[in-house]
């Protein structure tokens, strides 16, 4: 059955291409690996805008491209990728997580898209584009609210 996680998006790339990171053990990375079609929804409540977004995710495996992104890490939030135990272990108490030093398990996912939802709430009438990638090129068309 598909899945639905929360992330934060980090980067995106020249190619409209996002990035995102996670903890290689994660089963989303396992799940990625069977089967790299993605869904993400972005909702902004000030904007009243709605983004669908669709596509391949791609783990990012080469050496100095993860560095890249490790370093972009704040020293703070680096711990989150080398605790002991996978993200998701059950533990007894939340105050004793342990980490180690000798490794981390950071991992950048890189998502292509190939289309995307636009929905713009808005008075006197909602607006709804579709686009889609197709080759190098994106096309849209207006779709019924």
């Amino acid at each position: 059955m598909p899945t639905q996680r929360t992330v934060v998006l980090r980067k995106t790339l020249e190619d409209q291409s996002l990035v995102i990171y996670t903890d290689k053990r994660t089963p989303k990375v396992k799940n990625l690996q069977k089967n790299s079609d993605f869904s993400a929804l972005f909702y902004d409540t000030k904007k009243l805008l709605q983004i669908r977004i669709e596509g391949k995710a791609e783990l990012i495996t080469d050496t100095a491209e993860v560095a890249k992104y490790w370093h972009t890490v704040q020293a703070a939030s680096r711990k989150d990728y080398t605790t002991k135990l996978a993200p998701g272990t059950p533990i007894e108490n939340p105050e004793k997580v342990a980490y180690t030093s000798a490794e981390n398990h950071f991992c950048p996912l890189k998502l292509v898209p190939h289309t995307l939802e636009y929905l713009r709430l808005q008075r006197p009438n909602h607006l709804r584009v579709l686009f889609s990638k197709i080759e190098n090129d994106w096309s849209g068309e207006f779709l019924v609210p």
